[in-house]
């Protein structure tokens, strides 16, 4: 073994020996129990940098730790490769998407290699290719025909001056980031899942995800949001109209005194009469002028106009104006809010800006009656009043039975609502999977959309030129690649054009770990044994920030493929870690946008792939951010150094056979190594793995400065040689494979099972405990394990830090709590 620690010459020699014994394929073990971990795979984006190894290392960890485990360990890789930014980088420079998504595959794969990652590549997907997204087209039509797939008007962000829709991201300021054109709020046709039919079993499926940190959980729980409430519906006079609103406080119903609707609501073109027509129009325009050009936590004053419209009171048959105002969203719940300025602080507001008249309804409970001229909402529950039929009744007694009133009425009664709205995934771009969707005049006269037949598919992204074809304006790019909109109906044979939107690249991930199991299957997305053998997913690592929409999405997903009998669970995961970012050396998130980014080449360079793995690890808890910091990582290079000083110090004892006893310093190190083993192997099965390093730095400590004599001695140190480099196996591999094999390992510690400690080594035989004089901490002493009150309070009357405090006094007390401490209480 040689003296100095070299990572370039040993982690390129395991990195290839690995691959040569293909020693990370899944299914090879197909008799052990499996575990699958994953990590969210990357949008290759270009060069890797140390914030994306930590996710993946993560998983790396917890890979190997099972491995040697005894688990058939599915880890695969593979590569989020179609979006928005690939796209308005071709756009830039003028080059196809694809052509670069390879470049960057090429160099994301090439550094994860380099940092030893253990996965299975035979496994690697691909969304940009056609042998995946086919699967994507696949389930669009099964989910079609299940009834779940559907076509509907949406707000969407218009660049006129490019004459097309722009993605939230490329609006800046309210302007379109590429022609610099005030955007504004459209309705367009678009394509959509009816995720909200799953709303419920989406929210009662959460209780069973046990192992998902519980901030997740909170978040998918108030996105979607249930609301158990009252639907009242008002009539609208002079008109055959209703309008239609949802309440939580249905108490309050006899205290609404105007109705208000969406500025951009389409029942106002039926209802407000014509002299009102083109103000309520000119507000709705201007509204959406100003929705667009607003920050996104930016919220906008709330402004209304007056319709000239009234709705009829659903109990009392009052006309109450009906306003348009910003604070009402067509597309969120009915576009409709019955407003109750004396009980909603928003309503009040709005009642006092434009002097809308306000009715008290509810008087609260044991206290003084609510001013007459009040200056805000009582939003409270109480007592009901100036409510007919009602009066006198709990707000709570009154919500059951107004809401049973109205239903007995037919216009309304009790009801649940969900804040979670159906997933809209038509995109107006290239860089996606096609919607297998034509449109024939013949056939489909109202244009609902005719789907390509399954032998037809995939429908592939036609070659283009990117100069004429990605400009960024004007209709969606595949409009524009006549070779690929005109097209033949699968149904009359007669001339038909493809649908020319993209879907949503979350489709992508929303089902890409279970084509993992069964890549090459090109007859299904993965075949029911393969899902039986290897689903669901046991470890799943990502961030957070995809708690509400990959993560949502992924499980919705899943039920439908379990629907389908794909899949023989409903979610996707069992375990989820949500892990912390790294932050730069400036202190703030490491990204190409700040400039900050260190990159794994430029550590490996100098410190070697362990070191920066050891970093990564030791840094700091994985749900917690860390700040990058040279000085440590220098650091955890000095300790790797160290181990390798301590193993190539002592690799002549490596063979040294003793069946004799262990004693003194022999047991000494024997009980350091197997405590320690015991202590890291807990730490990982906890994803606890900067403690662990720092027992594994605590036994370097301890058995670095031994100078071994006895064989006794030389034994045992190579023992806790081989178990420190078993430790630090799932953290730094190459160093850790390179010293078992000096030690006489002839196979790769991940291909032999982690050691088991000896119980009776990690107990001690000896005890300290703290002595106390009058409650101050004077000394410790150290006496046997089973040692007595007695025994404990000779040792301590004998201290030699301890006696000047008690030469004489006179003992008035013995304290004594076993294991842990003894007090004198003196006088004198």
């Amino acid at each position: 073994m040689q003296e100095r620690y070299e990572p370039r010459a040993i982690e390129p020699k395991w990195q290839d020996r690995w691959e040569r014994e293909n020693l990370f394929a899944a299914g090879q073990r197909g008799d052990l129990p499996k575990k699958f971990v994953l990590e969210m795979f990357p949008y290759p984006s270009g060069a890797m940098h140390m914030g994306h190894v930590r996710n993946y290392l993560i998983g790396d960890v917890i890979a190997r730790f099972a491995r040697m485990h005894g688990f058939d360990v599915l880890h695969p890789m593979g590569w989020d490769a179609l979006g928005l930014p690939a796209e308005n980088a071709a756009i830039k420079d003028k080059r196809h998407p694809a052509d670069r998504t390879k470049e960057n595959v090429a160099s994301f794969k090439a550094e994860m290699k380099r940092i030893g990652f253990s996965y299975d590549w035979s496994r690697e997907i691909n969304t940009s290719h056609p042998e995946y997204y086919r699967w994507n087209q696949w389930f669009f039509l099964k989910f079609r025909e299940m009834g779940l797939v559907y076509k509907r008007h949406a707000s969407v962000n218009w660049c006129p001056g490019c004459n097309t829709v722009i993605a939230n991201e490329q609006v800046k300021d309210g302007l379109c980031e590429r022609s610099g054109d005030p955007v504004v709020i459209r309705k367009m046709p678009e394509w959509a899942f009816r995720i909200t039919h799953y709303s419920e079993r989406l929210l009662q499926n959460l209780d069973t995800l046990n192992e998902w940190p519980d901030e997740v959980v909170k978040k998918q729980r108030n996105w979607i949001g249930k609301s158990e409430g009252t639907e009242l519906v008002f009539g609208v006079a002079g008109a055959d109209e209703k309008i239609t609103v949802f309440t939580t406080r249905s108490d309050t119903i006899f205290g609404c005194t105007y109705v208000v609707v969406a500025p951009d609501h389409p029942l106002l073109e039926r209802i407000v009469p014509e002299d009102r027509k083109e103000g309520v129009r000119a507000f709705a325009t201007e509204q959406a002028r100003k929705a667009a050009a607003k920050g996104r936590e930016e919220e906008l004053e709330k402004e209304g106009v007056d319709t000239g419209a009234r709705a009829i009171h659903p109990f009392t048959g009052a006309e109450l104006p009906i306003w348009a105002a910003n604070f009402v969203v067509s597309d969120y719940g009915t576009g409709a809010v019955m407003s109750v300025p004396a009980h909603d602080q928003r309503d009040f507001e709005f009642a006092r800006k434009y002097g809308l008249p306000i009715r008290q309804v509810i008087q609260p409970v044991g206290a003084d009656r609510l001013p007459a001229d009040p200056t805000e909402a009582f939003t409270e529950d109480g007592l009901l009043e100036g409510s007919d039929g009602f009066d006198g009744m709990t707000s709570a007694q009154a919500r059951k039975a107004i809401g049973a009133k109205a239903k007995e009425g037919g216009f309304g009664g009790p009801t649940v609502t969900y804040r979670q709205r159906d997933w809209g995934i038509s995109r107006q771009r290239y860089w996606g999977t096609p919607i297998p969707i034509v449109y024939c005049l013949q056939c489909d006269p109202n244009e609902e959309g005719i789907p390509v037949p399954y032998d037809q598919l995939p429908v592939r992204m036609p070659d283009i030129d990117v100069a004429e074809v990605l400009t960024g304006k004007g209709e969606p790019p595949l409009a524009k690649v006549p070779a690929f909109i005109n097209t033949t109906c699968p149904t009359c044979g007669g001339p038909a054009r493809r649908e020319a939107e993209t879907m949503d690249t979350f489709v992508d991930s929303t089902w890409y770990y279970a084509r993992y199991v069964d890549p090459q299957n090109d007859q299904l997305p993965f075949s029911r044994e393969m899902a039986d053998r290897w689903l669901p997913v046991d470890v799943y690592v990502g961030g957070p920030e995809h708690s509400t929409m990959h993560l949502l999405y992924f499980r919705f997903w899943t039920m439908l493929m379990n629907e389908l009998g794909l899949t023989p669970m409903e979610e996707p995961v069992r375990r989820l870690i949500t892990q912390g970012i790294v932050n730069g050396p400036d202190g703030r998130k490491m990204s190409k946008r700040w400039g900050n980014v260190v990159t794994p080449a430029s550590i490996i360079e100098r410190h070697g792939a362990d070191a920066a793995r050891t970093f990564v690890s030791f840094a700091g808890p994985p749900d917690k951010d860390i700040d990058w910091s040279d000085e440590q990582v220098e650091g955890c290079a000095r300790f790797l150094h160290r181990v390798w000083r301590i193993a190539a110090g002592n690799h002549r004892h490596a063979g040294v056979q003793y069946d004799g006893p262990f004693e003194g310093r022999a047991l000494e190190i024997r009980r350091a190594a197997h405590k320690a083993l015991k202590r890291v192997t807990e730490d990982i099965e906890r994803v606890s793995f900067n403690t662990a390093i720092a027992r594994a730095m605590e036994l370097a400590n301890f058995i670095g400065p031994i100078d071994v004599q006895t064989d006794a001695e030389k034994a045992a140190m190579a023992e806790a040689v081989r178990l420190l480099a078993a430790m630090l196996s799932p953290i730094a591999p190459h160093l850790a494979d390179e010293i078992a094999e000096a030690y006489g390992a002839t196979a790769s510690l991940q291909a032999q099972r982690w050691p088991h400690y000896d119980p009776a080594l990690t107990v001690d035989d000896t005890v300290k405990y703290a002595v106390q004089v009058n409650g101050k901490l004077r000394g410790e002493v150290e006496v046997a394990i089973d040692a007595g009150e007695d025994e404990v309070k000779a040792a301590a009357e004998a201290d030699e830090k301890v006696l000047p405090h008690l030469a004489g006094k006179q003992l008035r007390k013995f304290v004594f709590v076993k294991g842990r401490l003894c007090n004198f209480v003196v006088s004198g």
